[in-house]
């Protein structure tokens, strides 16, 4: 008797369910993001980087010629020196800068991961810092490129030595078909894995949160004690509406801001908050000030 699609995907969820214990001592759930899924995110990347480069050289080009002195040779000529120093830059932050933009960013994650619904994300439970994403994408470059510039070169010529050297990196490319989290040699070395992001919005609470200023209101001094990071846990708590864990947060909050929270209000306090927090640290990047977290 053969299972369901519904049942094998519930199934395949399950296998992928993880939970997170955050630094602040809170357990949160997520899922680990499919083989698939991130095959899909890394290959809708790549071709917005092969367009990307296509358009960028092809318009760099169309100046350098556009300016380009027939009376002079190329190598001599300044104009065409200063578009193949422009090309040469564009090549590198291309190759290394797209990834490291984006997973730097608010949502940490580049256009293909948000297309197919996934986020990076530590998997020590804290915020998801500069040293982890620059490791884990550089550590790319064997994992990915070099295969496929191996390919792209003519394998079939490189002899034995570089069918041996094509093997050992294969390994690296099949590395996330041998752990349970999917995670590739980049993640190993960087403490990260990849997760499903939620495709819900705060509807309720954004909406709600205006009504409650005359109940709860926050000063500065309050919501400055925490950053980016903890706005996305509390997102997160908010979205999953799990009763233990808005208590634990809604105590961690108060507790750290020196309130006294009445039983049965933690929603409510902690929409407001999210509403506050949220308008702050905006507020705050309009004016180039960006807390991260509550240590930065």
């Amino acid at each position: 008797m053969t299972a369901s699609p519904r049942t094998a995907m519930q199934a395949g969820l399950s296998k992928r369910a993880r939970t997170l214990v955050t630094l602040e001592g809170l357990s949160l759930p997520l899922t680990v993001g499919s083989k698939g899924a991130r095959a899909g995110a890394l290959i809708l990347d790549l071709v917005i980087l092969v367009v990307g480069t296509i358009v960028v050289l092809v318009t760099l080009s169309a100046i350098g010629l556009g300016l380009f002195d027939m009376g002079s040779r190329p190598d001599t000529n300044p104009v065409m020196q200063g578009v193949m120093v422009l090309v040469i830059l564009f090549m590198f932050l291309a190759r290394y800068g797209y990834f490291l933009w984006f997973e730097l960013g608010p949502r940490a994650a580049t256009p293909g991961k948000r297309l197919v619904g996934l986020r990076v994300a530590a998997r020590d439970g804290g915020r998801l810092t500069a040293e982890m994403v620059i490791a884990r994408n550089l550590v790319r470059d064997v994992e990915v490129f070099l295969p496929l510039f191996f390919l792209l070169g003519g394998g079939q010529e490189a002899g034995v030595a570089g069918w041996a050297a094509f093997v050992w990196l294969a390994v690296f490319v099949l590395f996330p078909f041998f752990n349970k989290d999917a995670l590739r040699a980049g993640d190993i070395v960087a403490g990260t894995w990849v997760v499903e992001a939620s495709r819900a919005k705060l509807k309720e609470a954004m909406s709600l949160a205006p009504d409650r200023q005359d109940t709860y209101r926050f000063g500065e001094a309050e919501l400055f004690v925490y950053g980016e990071h903890e706005l996305q846990v509390l997102e997160k708590v908010l979205r999953d509406d799990r009763p233990e864990a808005l208590r634990e947060v809604a105590e961690a909050i108060t507790g750290k801001i020196g309130w006294q929270l009445g039983s049965g209000d933690e929603r409510e306090f902690l929409e407001a908050f999210y509403a506050a927090l949220r308008g702050h640290l905006e507020g705050n990047m309009r004016f180039g000030k960006r807390k991260r977290d509550k240590y930065s």
